[in-house]
């Protein structure tokens, strides 16, 4: 906080994959805001959206019976796109954040409705960013978030990101009967774009089957087409037991998360006659307005098809971002599965210059791009669906020129 104190960048006004700044510099948006905003800036139309469900009835709490209409029917939607069976659906009043403390807590909640107490650990992955609630800042994998607060939540434990065999030893020296649940990013994200390697997601899912653990999809940054699909993890063929989503279901345009909850998960508290209590609930959770806008966002990554833009567009940002590659402060590029990449930079830069990624987005903002400095290490890129071609290939040459600058 001290470093940028007295140096803020206000952003005041956005257009599609541009934003301006209160001095009336524009930038290319290379990151969609935090990963948020698949479908651009300036949406007018979500606007009027929101207006007019807050002329009507801005929101009602969705405690015990009550539910409002645009509730009901952003939670049909999701559960008609969701890739389990008989999924339900809780909103989460934040984001990311609150549906990862949500699916923890609901990971825990379903074993002792099961009479089965004692499977209350959490298995994530190292590099993992889970978000800054008690349980995602206990389950992190970047060390630094978590390093400030001290241990917040106990029966956590962390396997390296890309070792199956690793997750499988880890639940058996803990015994199955301890392990809740595993909880992945099918992409990681703020811990570097770490792609998974061949055949990795289909196992991890099918050793927590085998041992009865519940699997958990992060998809707060790739859900809603930033891998070309409802949900990323349909692209490595996941059935999850249940979904943590945010940032794109609204496009950022209003707070908005939710746990999309399958139906074995859901059975022990949803079932005909169950006397079960779920004790947890945010005030704001299924808020009309923020729900109604997603309805509204939804429509629009349908009706301008921006799940396959945004598979037509991942050639394009890998073409743009792999020439990088050879810069003597590049170590690597990641790019290829969604309108999603990272430029590593190279270790023993890094190592004599930690401050490398803060001065290549300074670098970046000169010439009028913003990409974000994510784990300390690599460059984040992340740009709206409907960014052009034309803008992705500027991005690529901004980058290196920063790069060449730094």
């Amino acid at each position: 906080m001290s470093v940028v104190r007295n140096a803020p960048l206000s952003i005041v006004r956005g257009q599609g994959a541009t934003v301006w700044d209160d001095a009336g510099r524009a930038y290319i948006d290379a990151t969609a805001g935090l990963w948020y905003c698949n479908v651009g800036h300036g949406r007018a139309e979500l606007a009027e959206v929101a207006a007019r469900q807050m002329r009507q009835l801005e929101s009602y709490h969705a405690f015990g019976p009550f539910t409002t209409p645009p509730t009901e029917e952003l939670a049909a939607r999701l559960s008609a796109v969701a890739p389990m069976a008989g999924a339900t659906v809780f909103f989460t009043a934040g984001g990311g954040s609150d549906a990862i403390d949500t699916a923890g807590k609901l990971s825990r909640a379903y074993w002792i409705a099961l009479e089965r107490p004692q499977k209350q650990t959490i298995i994530s992955r190292s590099f993992a960013y889970h978000g800054v609630n008690a349980y995602g800042t206990s389950l992190g994998g970047i060390p630094a978030v978590a390093n400030s607060f001290g241990p917040l939540v106990p029966d956590v434990a962390q396997v390296p990101w890309n070792d199956a065999a690793g997750l499988e030893a880890t639940i058996e020296r803990l015994g199955p009967d301890h392990v809740a649940a595993f909880v992945c990013e099918p992409i990681v994200g703020a811990g570097g774009v770490l792609l998974p390697p061949e055949g990795y997601l289909p196992r991890v899912q099918e050793i927590c089957r085998e041992h009865d653990v519940l699997f958990i999809s992060d998809e707060v940054i790739t859900g809603f087409g930033r891998l070309g699909e409802w949900f990323g993890g349909s692209r490595f063929g996941l059935e999850p037991d249940m979904i943590t989503c945010a940032k794109g279901v609204t496009s950022g345009y209003v707070p908005l998360g939710a746990v999309l909850v399958s139906g074995r998960v859901s059975e022990p508290f949803w079932g005909e006659g169950s006397r079960q209590f779920l004790r947890h609930g945010y005030t704001y959770s299924g808020h009309s307005t923020a729900c109604a806008v997603g309805i509204a966002n939804l429509d629009i990554l349908e009706r301008e098809g921006l799940f396959e833009r945004s598979k037509a567009l991942e050639s394009v940002l890998e073409r743009v971002l792999r020439p990088l590659e050879s810069h003597p402060l590049v170590g690597e590029v990641r790019a290829g599965v969604g309108l999603l990449g990272a430029v590593e930079i190279e270790a023993d830069a890094l190592a004599e210059r930690p401050d490398l990624p803060d001065r290549v987005l300074h670098a970046g903002l000169e010439r009028g791009i913003i990409v974000r400095p994510i784990r300390g290490v690599a460059m984040q890129l992340s740009p709206p669906l409907v960014i052009s071609e034309q803008e992705l290939e500027r991005v690529g040459e901004a980058l290196g020129e920063a790069l060449d600058a730094v």
